[in-house]
This record gives C-alpha cells, structure tokens and sequence, in this order.
C-alpha cells in the first residue's frame, strides 16, 4: 500500500522536502514534529474532536503545521485572511466558536480575540513556548486523518457563513483520497503554491500533495516572472492559478522560461477569457490545462484541454457522482441552452450545511441538491456555460444583461487586462450597465474605440453605457474583482 500522510512520510523517508519557502526547506520530518508540537499545545488548552482553530497566517510553512496539528486531535480548521481587519477577524472567530486561534500579526489579532468567549488559547505563531513542547502526538487516534476545513464564504451578500462539513473521522493511517485519484497527483509531483494557503482551493491543493508525500513549493504573493523561475528550477509539475495569474504570465517574457515539468494546471474561481485561455495553453505543454467548477460549497463539474477547444468557454461536465441541473425560478427544469439557477448534488460524502444559519441552509438546499446563486446553462451535450451569479445580472428596462458576457468580450481586445462590469441605478432603465477597465500599461483610454470594438460582438443592449478607466483592479486573494465593493463606491448617496 502506498504511504500516505505526513506522520507516515516521515516515519519512511524523514529527510524527505516537503515545503519550499525562499532559501527554507522544511523535511517531513520537521513538519511532522512541528505540526505534533501545535497539537501538544492545542490539547494542553482542552481543544479537541470537533472544536474550531482559527489559523490567520500568511503562506509560511508554519501554516501548515498548525493544520496538521489541528488535524492531530481532530479539530476543524479555520483558515482566516491575514487581510482581515480586527473587526473581520473577531467577528469569524465568534461566529465560528473557536477555541484556538493562531496568528501573527498582534495588532490585528489582540483587539480581535479580546471579547470572544470560546477561546481558549490566542497563540502567536513564533512563541517560543510551543517550541519547547514534545515533538509527538498528543493521541495517535487522528494520525491518519486529513485536514478538515471550515471555510468561510467571501460574503458577496451579507455577513460570511461558515461551511461545516462532517467531522473529522479517527484514523491512524490514512486511505487513498478521492479528489487526489480524480487529478492523479502523486508522490512524484512537485506543487508550486502560488495563491494563499487560506483560500480554499490553494490551501486544499497543496494539502492534496503533502498528504501524498509530494514537496509543496510556496510563494509569498504572486509575481509572474518569480512564478515561471520557480516552475523551471524546482522542476514544478503541478500548480492550481486563477485567471488573473494567467493574465500576468502572458505579460511577460514567458518562453524564457523552461515549463516542460508541468503537468497539470488547474485553474478556476474566476471565468476565464476565451482569448486568455487560448493563449495561456501555448505557455503550459500540451494538455496540462485544465479547468473546473465549484464554490467553496462544493465541486460541480471539470474539462480537459481538449474538450475546451471542441467547447470553448465550458467549465465541462459533471463528475465524480454530482448531479447538475438548470431551473428556473419556479422550480421548473430548463431545457438545453436556456439561462437560469444551477443547482447540484453534493459529491457523496461531501454534504454541507451553513454554521449557525438553519434558514440560509434551508434556502441553499432542495430535493437533494443545493445552489449559491450561480447563473448559466447546460447545452446539448451536457456541458455547462457559466453565465453570472444572480447577485451580479443587470436588468435594464426588464431585459437581462449578464455582466461576464460583456467582460469577455471586453477581453478580447488587446489593451483590456480585465474588467468589472455591473449595474448602477438609472431612473429610466431601472439599471445602467457600467464597465470599469483595467488597461495594459502604456495604452491610452478611449472609450469611442472601446464601444467601436463592442458593437462588433454585442447587441446595442448590452453595451456598457459609461466607462472608468483604472490601473488595476481590487481582487480578493481568489483572483476575483471586488464586485461588490466597487460598485457600493459608485452607488449615489443616499
């Protein structure tokens, strides 16, 4: 049986890299020792089975023994952006009850955790106290047990809700995992980490790899040149980027670069251009670029290299057991090709519910299958198309205009690096369509040029009715544009 989870990696090959940070490289077996010491030091403080640790921690390794070590006595992980501010910050360690929380920014942290009554231990991440602790775990009942996260979601309307999964399950080896068979990482990959560990899906991946025995190499923020020197050095065979990642390696000299490790690159959290992901694919090998759909409530649907050029601006079709289907908002199903609200089943064994939030849990779920508002259609083949999010779509003068259609094709021209298009109220239509631009730089803004460009691609609707033009766009550490927050900043007083 081949060995998995790090406790294992160590025992067997000790030396063995598993993290890459700058010029530090952590072993397995020093990871495994940390993450043992942070478990020591969770259970000294009465956290165990089921309890919340709340980790707000920029992409260093301790990050990752602090997971583990919660994953020892079998607690659920709170992964918190070392963004927050200490309003955010005491708000989800409140709402998620935690009893430890981690951090390294004492200005942030201390206000935070003053008031909370569920803490039990507010631990800085370099006290020196927890390095003194044994380097063996507190119990050997959860040896075997992945990591267990409860995310929270980014809160496009309303406070976040936290995502609780089912409990993590005693195990003192750890069995073959399911979404690591799916994309077949192994123990021979080598993972570069280039979005913060808290996110979901980054922090997940890499988790993925080290539980396979597979080095994680972690950047510190995204920058496109760094990123492609380190695919080349560190023989990097796997990564997961968002669109805004490609945008930035199209930017600069990639062929300087040898990428003939990689293997796979996954990508997602964002709609990719058509025009990006076309060009993306000549820097990656062939067949290493694939996409998937999900939330951070779950996976939906996946699509090779190849289907996406039969498919163009697909995000595939449903796997791994997931039911997807398109209703209106009434109930009804819609046939092929029409717009409306996605729902899906749950991969089995990965139900949800939201903490705390019996109604919004009722409201995300029906007849066995659940939505986060998310707007697209299937076509004849079963392939899914993402539209917008139902937060997102304009109704102007009681037409519907879906903001992602007007940004892909702003896309499309040379200068556009990306947009935000949403609504603002208008008297006479209900809603104006609005594009905020982000530019390459160096290119000159004109709006004449830029609904010139349009027309060729858009019905006269749907074209925005005022632009903005800005150096970069505001994005959560996913990838994705600030939607919300822009548009709020635009919105007339009163």
């Amino acid at each position: 049986m081949t060995t998995r989870g790090v406790p294992a990696v160590a025992r067997e090959e000790p030396d063995r890299v598993a993290l890459v940070h700058g010029d530090r490289r952590t072993t397995f077996g020093e990871l495994d020792a940390a993450a043992n010491r942070w478990a020591q030091r969770f259970a000294r403080a009465g956290v165990g089975h089921g309890d919340r640790v709340a980790v707000m921690l920029g992409n260093r390794p301790e990050i990752f023994a602090c997971w583990y070590g919660a994953a020892r006595i079998g607690a659920l992980i709170v992964p918190l952006s070392y963004r927050f501010t200490s309003s955010e910050v005491a708000y989800l360690l409140a709402d998620s009850e935690a009893a430890a929380f981690v951090y390294e920014d004492e200005a942030v942290a201390g206000p935070a955790a003053a008031d909370v009554p569920t803490l039990r231990a507010a631990v800085a991440v370099d006290d020196r106290e927890v390095e003194r602790l044994a380097s063996r775990p507190p119990t050997n009942e959860f040896l075997g047990t992945t990591a267990v996260f409860m995310n929270y979601t980014s809160g496009t309307t309303g406070k976040p809700k936290g995502i609780v999964r089912p409990l993590p399950v005693p195990a003192e080896e750890m069995g073959p995992q399911l979404f690591t068979e799916f994309w077949g990482f192994g123990r021979d990959d080598v993972h570069l980490l280039c979005g913060p560990a808290y996110h979901t899906a980054p922090g997940n991946y890499a988790v993925m790899h080290l539980n396979e025995g597979a080095p994680v190499v972690m950047m510190q923020r995204f920058d496109a040149d760094e990123c492609l020197r380190l695919i080349e050095t560190e023989r990097v065979t796997s990564s997961h980027m968002v669109p805004a990642n490609f945008v930035r390696l199209l930017e600069v000299d990639w062929a300087a670069y040898d990428r003939s490790s990689v293997r796979k690159i996954l990508h997602a959290a964002a709609p990719c251009p058509v025009p990006v992901k076309r060009r993306i694919m000549e820097v990656f090998p062939p067949g290493t670029v694939w996409e998937y759909f999900g939330m951070s409530e779950g996976y939906v649907t996946c699509i090779s290299p190849e289907e996406w050029l039969e498919k163009p601006g697909s995000v595939g079709q449903p796997s791994l057991g997931v039911d997807v289907k398109i209703l209106d908002e009434e109930g009804q199903e819609l046939p092929a090709g029409e717009v409306g609200t996605i729902w899906v089943s749950a991969v089995p064994g990965y139900a949800f519910s939201y903490h705390k939030a019996e109604e919004k849990t009722k409201e995300a779920w029906r007849d066995g299958m659940f939505t986060v508002g998310d707007l697209g259609h299937l076509d004849e083949d079963n392939y899914l198309f993402i539209a917008d999010r139902r937060v997102d779509l304009i109704i102007s003068g009681g037409v519907n205009i879906y903001p992602a259609e007007v940004e892909q094709a702003l896309a499309e021209h040379e200068d556009v690096v990306d947009s935000a298009v949403f609504g603002l109220p208008d008297e006479r239509m209900g809603q104006r369509t609005f594009a905020l631009v982000e530019l390459r730089p160096g290119a000159r803004p004109d709006e004449e040029a830029l609904l010139a460009f349009l027309r060729t691609r858009l019905a006269t609707y749907k074209l925005p009715r005022e632009f903005e033009f800005t150096d970069e766009l505001p994005r959560e550490p996913s990838g994705k544009v600030l939607k919300r927050q822009l548009r709020e900043a635009r919105l007339p007083e009163g």
